[in-house]
Parts: structure tokens; C-alpha cells; sequence
């Protein structure tokens, strides 16, 4: 098991090979290991698991959960970086490591991994496999994967990355608070989320400039249920929340414009009860779900 992932041995081997850590690419490495540690013991992963990590890395992490998961895909996009890894990760046979990005664009997951997934998962006894994103995620990249993965079959039922701690606060943050906002709502309708451990700039290298924290994420089917259409429900809030401090009214006619016209989305915030003149970040997530399906319902008859 890799166990050497420290400042002085990260330093040693980038001087060795001539690398150096890309901020492009969102490079900061978690240098201590009982931190490490914590990531891949707050997934609680087993023999049942299937495991995505994105950014690989020197492989620390990779090691860990190959310890404990049935299979390990992970992603890394730095070619210099991945073939150090690989030199850690080659003697584990229920690793898959892929060198190129996860997202094909800030929108979507790029399909040939979701497609290695799915053949990885296929693979697991189909009454007790569990899929499970663990990782020290790229902070550039991290709002993305999170979010996109949600929507993605399979769905996973954890989610335990280590984030910046300004988005781990959105993510869990509560209506009518500054945090609150469309991905808040997102995540938070198809799960529940809860900040595992906030990490200080100090048990990275290099240290970053912000404070990380550990988040994880279990998906709950029954809260999915809610929702009537996945991908209306996805892209009408992202609408919604575009001008989140603009009135209700308001913004949903932007939301709907050319689907509702004012009179169909008058008719709408009536049969719900909602005030147009209430600025749409006051609603709650389950108010917020029950507005989109309504527009959806609305939307349909229209045509």
C-alpha cells in the first residue's frame, strides 16, 4: 500500500522526474495520510463496491480504496502525473486507471467512461453492488463532477470527495441563507449531504489558498422520487436560480419563455399558492420541487 505520500517525498519524486504540480489542473496533494485515511473510511467501502475516483494523483488514495473496494476506476488527466501513479498501482489487478478527463464538457460526463462504468458495475452481484465517487477532487473541476454525476446512470449511492469548503457550504447550506442556491437544491433533492471534517491549507502540497473540507453524499432514492423528470427538473432550476434575488414571477416566465405564457404561469403560482412576488432563493428544496414538476405538467399540456 502506497503510504509515502508526504511533502518531502512528493518533493523527491517531482524532482526526480521534473515535474511540477499544474494549478491548472488543480493539483494539490493531501499530505497527511490520517486524512487520507478518512476519505476512504467515510465511504465505508467493501467488497460490494464498485469505486470512481477522479484525479489519481501519485496513487495514495488509489491504494486505499483497492484495499477495501471490489474494483477501482480512476481517472487522471495529467499524462506525467498518471504514469507515476501507475509505477504505485500496477501490481493491483482490481484497478482501472484512465488517462484523460472525466467531462466531456461542463455539462456531461464523458460517455466512454460512463460506459466503463457501467461495464465495471455489470460485473458486481446486481443485489448488493453499491457505486461509490471517492476522491481528493480537482477543485477546478469538482462543482461539475459532483453535479453531473447525480444525473448519470449508474447513480451513485455515496459520494465522498474532499471539495473546497466555500462549495461544501453551499451544498449543505439551508433556504434564505447566502449559501443557498441551485446546486444547494439539486443536491439536496436527490440526497443528503453533511461536511465530514474541514481541512486546513496546512495537509496539502502545495497548500492551497482556500480551507477544504470532506463532504459526503448518500444519494436516497424515495427523496429522487419526488421529482417527475430528472432532466426538466435539472434544467429548469439552473433557469430559476440564474436571477435567484429577481422575483418569482419573474424568473419563472424566463425559465418558461416560449413554453408558459404569462397567464398559464399565473395560473401555475396560484394553484401552488406561491406569491409571484417572492424572490425565488425563499423557497424551500421541497417547494422548489413541486414548482418544477407543476411547470412540467403545465408545459406538457401546453404543447
Amino acid at each position: 500500500m502506497v503510504n509515502r505520500q508526504t511533502a518531502s517525498y512528493l518533493t523527491k519524486r517531482f524532482q526526480q522526474t521534473g515535474m511540477r504540480p499544474l494549478s491548472r489542473f488543480g493539483q494539490n496533494f493531501l499530505i497527511d495520510l490520517n486524512l487520507v485515511d478518512l476519505i476512504a473510511d467515510s465511504a465505508d467501502i467493501d467488497d460490494r463496491d464498485l469505486v470512481l475516483e477522479i484525479g489519481t494523483g501519485t496513487g495514495s488514495l488509489t491504494s486505499r480504496l483497492a484495499a477495501r473496494a471490489a474494483h477501482v476506476i480512476t481517472v487522471e488527466i495529467d499524462t506525467n502525473l498518471a504514469q507515476l501513479a501507475q509505477e504505485e498501482l500496477e501490481d493491483l489487478p482490481n484497478v482501472t486507471m484512465r488517462l484523460h478527463d472525466a467531462l466531456k464538457n461542463k455539462n456531461n460526463f464523458d460517455p466512454e467512461l460512463l460506459e466503463n462504468i457501467r461495464e465495471e458495475f455489470d460485473k458486481l452481484p446486481a443485489k448488493r453492488r453499491r457505486f461509490k465517487l471517492v476522491a481528493n477532487l480537482p477543485y477546478n473541476v469538482a462543482t461539475p463532477i459532483i453535479s453531473n454525476l447525480l444525473r448519470c446512470d449508474p447513480i451513485p449511492d455515496v459520494i465522498s470527495v474532499t471539495i473546497q469548503k466555500e462549495l461544501a457550504d453551499r451544498i449543505v447550506a439551508p433556504p434564505g441563507t447566502k449559501d443557498y442556491s441551485a446546486l444547494s437544491i439539486w443536491i439536496q433533492s436527490v440526497a443528503n449531504a453533511s461536511i465530514v471534517r474541514t481541512l486546513p491549507p496546512g495537509v496539502f502540497w502545495p497548500p492551497p489558498k482556500v480551507t477544504s473540507a470532506i463532504i459526503r453524499i448518500d444519494t436516497d432514492a424515495n427523496l429522487r422520487a419526488r421529482i417527475d423528470n430528472i432532466d426538466f427538473f435539472h434544467e429548469k432550476l439552473r433557469a430559476l436560480y440564474f436571477h435567484r434575488r429577481k422575483f418569482l414571477r419573474s424568473v419563472v416566465l424566463s425559465a418558461m419563455k416560449g413554453e408558459l405564457d404569462k397567464a398559464q404561469v399565473d395560473a401555475v403560482l396560484e394553484k401552488l399558492g406561491f406569491s409571484g412576488e417572492i424572490r425565488a432563493e425563499r423557497l424551500t428544496v421541497a417547494q422548489t420541487i413541486e414548482l418544477i414538476n407543476e411547470l412540467g405538467t403545465a408545459s406538457a399540456e401546453a404543447k
